[in-house]
């Protein structure tokens, strides 16, 4: 073999080392958060891991936009609730909405409950946050209301002991229609299992318009229930109602800030065709 052969021989072997290295390299790289997953399902991500563009607080007894003592904050990448420049909550309920309003999509989220809930919370906040979804704006909220108007997924986690399902159903100043029969009192159980400690927990919720709501928890199908609606009896609702129809199409997304330190490290959204 002459001088050349192997000269050429090496820069073969070179070039395809190099070749190999950067197609490992970019299968390595992840994803950003807006770009389409393995499955092919492009979910929008609506918190970017770095601050709160996009979202906007509301306190009960402050006007929105207030982020009352710094209760929502990113820490670590993680979209955190925390109670550490609390003394004491007194019923400065809070609530974090997304800028848009949803109608026919999945949201996917993956919390834990972390810490000790603040001096004062009430006893049912203990490891309590919700998703607020079909909401309404914060601009349209009373500034003493503790709660939008919305039908929420109730995020619990549990005491060590005790069973306590999550992605439950609680309906501030809105009812649903729930095994064929409209549903009226304030929350229900899903059967979910229960989750203790600080474990991380995925939610997906699939919601379509004024049809159908379907909760899961880690893949499950934990509730389902049909025609979510103002409670024309709730005098929070009854400002938001037109006419005579009642149903609840579209709304806001909103986590909560209930007492109980709590981190999110995904909030996302699929849009799903009407």
């Amino acid at each position: 073999m002459t001088i050349k052969q192997l000269v050429w021989l090496k820069n073969i072997s070179i070039t395809g080392s190099l070749l190999c290295l950067m197609v490992v390299t970019t299968a390595l790289l992840p994803l950003k958060n807006d770009q389409v997953t393995a499955s092919g399902e492009d979910w929008i991500s609506l918190f970017n891991g770095e601050d709160l563009e996009g979202w906007t607080p509301k306190f009960a007894g402050y006007e929105p936009g207030i982020n009352y003592n710094n209760t929502f904050r990113v820490e670590d990448g993680l979209l955190t609730v925390s109670y550490d420049k609390w003394d004491e909550f007194n019923g400065e309920f809070g609530h974090l909405f997304y800028k848009d309003s949803f109608s026919n999509y999945r949201i996917r989220a993956e919390y834990r409950f972390i810490g000790e809930q603040v001096k004062g919370g009430e006893g049912w906040a203990f490891r309590n946050n919700g998703l607020m979804l079909h909401g309404q704006h914060p601009e349209t909220m009373a500034k003493d209301q503790e709660f939008p108007v919305s039908v929420e997924v109730q995020l619990l986690g549990g005491n060590g002991e005790d069973p306590r399902s999550t992605a439950n159903l609680c309906t501030p100043g809105t009812n649903v229609v729930l095994n064929g029969e409209l549903f009226t009192p304030h929350c229900t159980t899903s059967d979910s299992e229960t989750y203790h400690g600080d474990q991380w927990v995925t939610v997906e919720v699939e919601v379509r318009g004024s049809e159908i709501f379907k909760h899961y928890v880690n893949g499950e199908q934990v509730m389902e229930y049909t025609d979510p609606q103002y409670d024309k009896q709730d005098e929070t609702a009854q400002p938001l109602i037109e006419g005579t129809n009642l149903l609840i199409d579209r709304g806001t997304i909103s986590i909560q800030a209930e007492s109980h330190p709590t981190q999110f490290r995904k909030i996302e959204v699929l849009p799903l065709d009407e």
